[in-house]
């Protein structure tokens, strides 16, 4: 087997192999300064794009606070150097350096940018209803009707050959509670709602909702049943010793708007009767339960007792107590605290939903939004709920 000839003959040109060798060394080179052409514009466009990044971030402000900051001439200074390289407004702008703070706007107060919180926060109010305890149904009529049978039906002893006589049959009551109308109509301008920050919409649909759920709390203690749920306070109360139907029950504290020990409570408890006991609850607001919790018994111990797991009522005499600020203070006569088995006791009819309703056109260039809810509540069953009453008698 010959050997490749290397060496060229006599006459020719340069061996086929060098004439290889030579065209893939040119290509390296030629390939190799394109490389260097790229990388080398690859590394000016990532230098450009990193300057703009750093003035963009430069010029960034808080959304909220863009619009105080105007008229500042240190702002307009600066983003005229910025946006155009124009720096005569930075030349010519005195500042005084003897006296620079933020408590002053003048004074180095324009340099600090204010920062505005991304979100409404308003007041906290209580909205703990008895709607927590009580018997709450939704219904798609303008009323609902609640059927009580609270009389006996009469029932004696037979022989086996003396002929029965007729017994008395219970008698039925219907009690119909009316639906009401929560109503709201608050308005915005169109021009608030374009270019707010805040979500305004869902701001005055969370407003509409609490202070819904505040005024039916309070009709559903003190209600006068006109337009309104009738609150169980509203209805006429007797001594519990004398009670009948369609009345609420209640006992005193022996002392004139104040209660001594606690027995009264006892006696509280014990005026329900048994059947309700089971699910009962006391009702009363914060001023009360802060005297309440203060009672011991004979031995010494507090009749109050707070709940032991997070999320757990507080409890007197083993029963919840339902917080609930509508509730009257401790006064002379007053029915500061109920109980009862208010399940029973007390019903809630209402719509299940919240409607809002979106009207661009009628107070233009405003948009009005019309809140309604229909809700409606009564005492149905007046053997469940007994009251404290401060009183002498």
């Amino acid at each position: 087997m010959s050997k490749p000839e290397l060496n060229s003959r006599v006459g020719e040109d340069v061996s086929p192999a060098n004439e290889l060798k030579t065209a893939i060394s040119g290509f390296m080179s030629d390939f190799k300064d394109f490389s260097h052409g790229i990388n080398a514009k690859l590394q000016e466009q990532d230098t450009r794009m990193n300057k703009l990044d750093r003035k963009t971030m430069t010029n960034a402000r808080p959304d909220l606070a863009a619009s105080a900051h105007e008229d500042a001439p240190h702002q307009k200074a600066f983003a005229a150097y910025l946006r155009s390289g124009d720096d005569d407004g930075l030349r010519g702008l005195e500042l005084e350096g003897k006296a620079l703070g933020t408590s002053v706007a003048a004074d180095g107060g324009y340099l600090v940018d204010p920062q505005t919180a991304d979100t409404i926060k308003g007041t906290l109010s209580s909205t703990a209803s008895i709607r927590a305890i009580a018997n709450v149904v939704n219904v798609d009529a303008t009323s609902f009707d609640v059927l009580v049978d609270h009389t006996e039906m009469g029932a004696g002893w037979a022989t086996e050959a003396a002929a029965v006589s007729e017994t008395g049959t219970p008698q039925i009551d219907r009690i119909t509670i009316p639906l009401h109308e929560l109503s709201a109509l608050p308005k915005a301008s169109q021009r608030l709602l374009d270019d707010s920050a805040f979500d305004i919409e869902g701001w005055l649909a969370g407003r509409i909702a609490d202070k819904f759920a505040r005024s039916e709390a309070q009709a559903f203690i003190s209600g006068d049943g006109i337009d309104k749920p009738k609150g169980l306070l509203t209805y006429p109360s007797v001594d519990n010793d004398v009670w009948v139907w369609g009345n609420l029950g209640y006992v005193v504290t022996g002392a004139d708007g104040a209660i001594a020990d606690g027995d009264p409570i006892v006696d509280l408890v014990y005026a329900l009767g048994a059947e309700y006991r089971a699910n009962a609850s006391f009702v009363m607001n914060s001023r009360t339960a802060g005297t309440i919790r203060k009672l011991k018994d004979n031995d010494g111990r507090f009749l109050w007792s707070d709940g032991l797991a997070a999320g757990e009522p507080a409890r007197l005499m083993g029963y919840p107590v339902l917080i609930a600020e509508d509730m009257p203070d401790i006064a002379s006569d007053a029915t500061a605290i109920a109980f009862g088995d208010f399940g029973a006791g007390y019903t809630v009819a209402e719509r299940p939903d919240l409607r809002v309703l979106r009207d661009p056109f009628s107070a233009k260039p405003h948009v009005l939004f019309y809140a309604t809810k229909r809700v409606g509540g009564a005492v149905s069953d007046f053997g469940a709920i007994k009251l404290l009453k401060f009183a002498t008698s």
